[in-house]
């Protein structure tokens, strides 16, 4: 992930806003503000890679077969229902 992103630097931005605040207010210097924007844009980056993370499904791993795949427990259930009559026919 690039962190000259649209949604990075919009995120910087904003982390940035109050910073570029106290400057104006005359709280930091110059040198103070450049000095920790690029701490602002790292968090941006940071901050919406974990967003992304969060949001992304997990991928499933797809069968191979075209039809339905039995689970383990389907297939123990078949196996049963093959050897054994069903008890409920023969009442």
């Amino acid at each position: 992930m690039s962190p000259l992103r649209w949604d990075v630097l919009f995120v910087a931005f904003v982390l940035a806003l109050p910073l570029l605040a106290l400057g104006m207010r005359g709280d930091l210097s110059t040198a103070d503000m450049t000095a920790r924007l690029p701490w602002c844009l790292l968090a941006a980056w940071v901050v919406v890679g974990l967003i992304r993370w969060a949001a992304t499904p997990p991928t499933i791993d797809k069968p191979h077969s075209r039809g339905r795949a039995q689970l383990p427990a389907d297939r123990g259930l078949a196996e049963h229902a093959e050897t054994e009559p069903d008890a409920a026919v023969g009442h």
